[in-house]
Formats: structure tokens, C-alpha cells, sequence
């Protein structure tokens, strides 16, 4: 059996910090139990590609947004969106470490592999 791949798109930020939350934690637990991740940034969770703005982000009873980036960052891949990216002026060199800037191209590849879940926050 191929293994299971998970992508999942964040649109939300700071403008809906729990949906934001939920992405990011999701994440992290499949990293942790051993799935292929590829989290997306779009809208404006896009930010969140730029070193520091996650360390803003605040949301009571919910782990640290840096310490989630972290740990999806460890065992999966985050994407930022193109379109999303060039709206907010930000460029490969501005985004955190091992970042990537793509586009929908790339995100239907993704989705459309066999053994992949795709989930939009």
C-alpha cells in the first residue's frame, strides 16, 4: 500500500485565528504520526511564511504557531502560494528556511496522487 500523503491549505490567519490554529496543528500531528504533509499558505496565512510574524500570532490554549512550523517543517513540506505571495510583495528571499513559492499547478499535481488527502482550512 503507497503511502498516505496529506495537503492542506490554510486560508485563514490572524483573520480567524482557530481555523488558522487547526490547520497548522493537523498538520503537525500527521508529521508527528508518520504521513507525507505538504501544507499550503494562502490569503493570509500567506504571512506565515515570513521569519518572526508567526511568533505574533496569538490564540489562548493552542500550541505555539512557531513551535507547529517547526514541526511540520521537520518531516513536510510548506508551500507558499504564488498569486498569494506576489499580492503581499514577498519573494523566495524573504521566506523562512525551506519555504517554497508554487502555484496552483503544483497544488493540483499534489492533490490529484493517488493515496492523497487534501483538506482547505
Amino acid at each position: 500500500m503507497p503511502k498516505q500523503k496529506l495537503v492542506i491549505k490554510v486560508t485563514a490567519g490572524a483573520d480567524a485565528p482557530e481555523r488558522c490554529s487547526q490547520a497548522f496543528t493537523v498538520a503537525a500531528v500527521a508529521v508527528a504520526s508518520g504521513v507525507e504533509v505538504s501544507l499550503w499558505l494562502t490569503g493570509e496565512s500567506s504571512w506565515f511564511a515570513l521569519p518572526g510574524r508567526a511568533a505574533e500570532f496569538q490564540l489562548p490554549h493552542a500550541a505555539p504557531l512557531p513551535d507547529l512550523i517547526e514541526s511540520i517543517q521537520a518531516g513536510g513540506l510548506i508551500t507558499l502560494c504564488t498569486q498569494c505571495a506576489t499580492r503581499r510583495d514577498i519573494t523566495e528571499q524573504d521566506v523562512l528556511d525551506g519555504v517554497r513559492i508554487a502555484g496552483a499547478q503544483v497544488f493540483v499535481q499534489e492533490i490529484m496522487g493517488d493515496g492523497v488527502q487534501a483538506l482547505v482550512y
